[in-house]
C-alpha cells in the first residue's frame, strides 16, 4: 500500500514538472514571435518602398541640332541640282564614245524584244552577221546622240523645288534620279527623240532594218509580219541607259567624298 502511494506521488510530480516545462516553452515561443517574426515583416515593407527609378539620360538627347537640320533650303536644292547635273554630265560623257553603249552590259541596246523571232530565225538561216550589224548600229546611234543628253537634263533639273529636294536628300541612294525620271522622262523623250532619229539616219539603221524584215518575211510559214518603231525603241532604250548611269553617279556622290567635287556637295552630302 505504501508502495502504491509512492508511485502516485512520483507520477504527480512528473506531471507537474511537464506542465512547468510546457508553460516555459510556450513563453519562449511568444518571445520569439515578438523579436523575430514581427521585425521580418517590417523589413519587407521598407525594402519595397525604397525602390526608385531615375531617367536623367533622356533629357540630353535632343540638346544638339543635327548637321542636316542646319542646312538652308538653298543649300539643299542647290546641292541636289549640282549632283544631278554632275551625274548627267558624266553619264552622258561616258556614253558618248565608241562602245559607250555597245560594250557596257548595263546599258547595251538589244535587238528589239518584240522582234526576237526575227533575229532567231535569221541566225538559223545564216544571217547572223546582218543581225549583229543591225544591233551595233542601234548602239552607235545612241552613242552619237548621247552628247545631247546633258544640256537636256540640265534644263529639266532646274524645275526642282525645295519640298522635293528635302525629301530626295534623305531618300534612297538614287532618290534624285528616280525623281528626275518621274518628272521629266516624257519631256526628255520628246526632246531626245529627234537626235536619235538623226543618228539612226546617219548609220543607215532604217535600211538595215528593212533588209532584215524583208528577209524574215520571205521565210515560209511566217505568221506575223514585223513592224517596229525604231526611233521610239532606240530613244527609250537610250534614256533608260542614261538614267542607269546617272543613278550610279548619284550613289557615288552620296557615299564617296571624292565624288563630292564642290564645297556645296561636301557640305550637304557630308551631313548625311
Amino acid at each position: 500500500m505504501k508502495k502504491g502511494l509512492f508511485v502516485l506521488f512520483v507520477l504527480s510530480a512528473t506531471v507537474s514538472n511537464a506542465q512547468i516545462n510546457f508553460n516555459k516553452i510556450k513563453d519562449e515561443v511568444k518571445t520569439v514571435e515578438k523579436t523575430v517574426i514581427t521585425p521580418t515583416n517590417t523589413t519587407t515593407t521598407t525594402t519595397t518602398t525604397t525602390t526608385t527609378t531615375t531617367t536623367p539620360v533622356t533629357t540630353t538627347q535632343t540638346t544638339q541640332p543635327s548637321a542636316l537640320a542646319s542646312l538652308s533650303d538653298g543649300d539643299v536644292t542647290g546641292a541636289l541640282k549640282e549632283a544631278l547635273v554632275q551625274g548627267a554630265s558624266k553619264a552622258s560623257a561616258s556614253l558618248n564614245v565608241t562602245d559607250g553603249y555597245y560594250k557596257n552590259p548595263k546599258v547595251k541596246i538589244p535587238f528589239p524584244p518584240e522582234a526576237a523571232n526575227v533575229a532567231m530565225e535569221l541566225r538559223k538561216l545564216g544571217y547572223g552577221k546582218k543581225v549583229d550589224d543591225f544591233e551595233l548600229t542601234l548602239n552607235r546611234s545612241a552613242e552619237q546622240a548621247a552628247v545631247e543628253a546633258a544640256p537636256i537634263f540640265k534644263k529639266a533639273i532646274t524645275g526642282m523645288n525645295v519640298t522635293d529636294a528635302k525629301k530626295i536628300l534623305t531618300g534612297s541612294d538614287t532618290a534624285a534620279t528616280s525623281y528626275l525620271r518621274q518628272q521629266t522622262f516624257t519631256s526628255l523623250y520628246t526632246l531626245f527623240s529627234p537626235h536619235i532619229k538623226t543618228a539612226l539616219g546617219n548609220n543607215n539603221v532604217a535600211s538595215k532594218w528593212t533588209e532584215l524584215t524583208i528577209l524574215y518575211n520571205k521565210i515560209p510559214l511566217v505568221k506575223k509580219k514585223v513592224s517596229t518603231d525604231l526611233i521610239g525603241f532606240t530613244t527609250n532604250e537610250s534614256l533608260q541607259g542614261l538614267f542607269t548611269l546617272v543613278a550610279e553617279e548619284e550613289a557615288k556622290i552620296r557615299k564617296n567624298p571624292v565624288s563630292q567635287t564642290t564645297d556645296l556637295l561636301k557640305k550637304v552630302f557630308g551631313s548625311l
